[in-house]
């Protein structure tokens, strides 16, 4: 992100329907919900949950989240691949939508003030609408670019134009497997839990829980959410990802933290480079200890 001049700033905008983002939560809400009354079996509920686990630690806050994102570790690129994949089959947008979504709420934060949109700051309800149904258009936004290795990428190119399309060969196989039910279960609860999850869980980071870092001169605080560190992959250790933002180690002090387990397999295997933890990173002045 990079200011365009001295107008540039997260406060000004305006919040809208996004009618893709809106339908394309809201029916497969709709789908998990008629799909478990129709054809519920556990069998299905174990689908959606093992495959909700995989997608999320291993995608999203490993491939998307940790690796594209922060580049807090480098793996060779066939697994570099699949993990994107991995994380893309989550459901909230390409890997261009997720850098994008990330950098601009990231950007915003660093202000002394910013929009609420971006820091979670209305009440729950407004915020589960602005953030699963809405996007913002500020009056003078930054201006956003992609790194052209990444940006000419070509798997990363389809990946983008294809997200939506990604969970059709999964729905195919799981067809095969199970029938409606796993369809059902393991395509549309999976990504309406996911979706509902990380909206969630972003809420309650920015608003509730415990700090032990304070970020001078940021419009917003990350928390802590303890005892959700293994529901979340790592993801509620929120304060410490704030102090630390490019570690690949979010849990510290024997936080539950089974993203970093899965990267520390990953360098047992040998298949995890240039690791980036809270030691290994130079210091921060605005980050104060309280």
């Amino acid at each position: 992100m990079r200011s365009t001049g001295n107008d540039t700033n997260p406060v000004e905008g305006t919040v809208s329907w996004n009618p893709v983002k809106s339908l394309w939560y809201s029916s497969h809400c709709l789908v998990a919900l008629v799909g478990a009354a129709l054809w519920f079996e556990w069998k299905a509920v174990f689908v959606c949950g093992a495959l909700t686990v995989v997608t999320l630690c291993c995608g999203h806050t490993v491939g998307l989240h940790r690796m594209l994102i922060h580049r807090s570790l480098k793996c060779p690129l066939w697994l570099e691949r699949f993990l994107i994949y991995l994380g893309t089959l989550v459901g909230m947008g390409g890997p261009f939508n997720m850098i994008y979504l990330h950098d601009i709420r990231d950007w915003a934060q660093r202000h002394t003030c910013c929009h609420g949109f971006f820091i979670h700051s209305s009440g729950i309800i407004r915020d589960w609408w602005w953030n699963l149904h809405c996007r913002i258009r500020l009056a003078h936004p930054p201006e956003f670019t992609i790194e052209p290795e990444r940006l000419n990428d070509p798997f990363l190119r389809f990946m983008q134009q294809t997200w939506m399309l990604q969970q059709l060969p999964l729905a195919a196989v799981l067809y095969w497997i199970g029938g409606w039910s796993f369809v059902a279960m393991g395509i549309s609860g999976r990504i309406a839990l996911s979706l509902t999850g990380h909206w969630l869980i972003g809420f309650f980071a920015h608003n509730h829980g415990v700090r032990r870092w304070h970020i001078t001169g940021h419009a917003a605080q990350g928390y802590n959410l303890p005892g959700l560190g293994l529901l979340t992959m790592g993801e509620s250790w929120h304060n410490n990802h704030h102090a630390y933002p490019d570690s690949a180690r979010l849990g510290h002090h024997h936080q539950a933290d089974p993203g970093w387990w899965f990267v520390k397999v990953l360098g047992m295997l040998g298949l995890a480079s240039e690791v980036s933890v809270p030691e290994t990173l130079p210091p921060r002045p605005e980050r104060v200890l309280l």
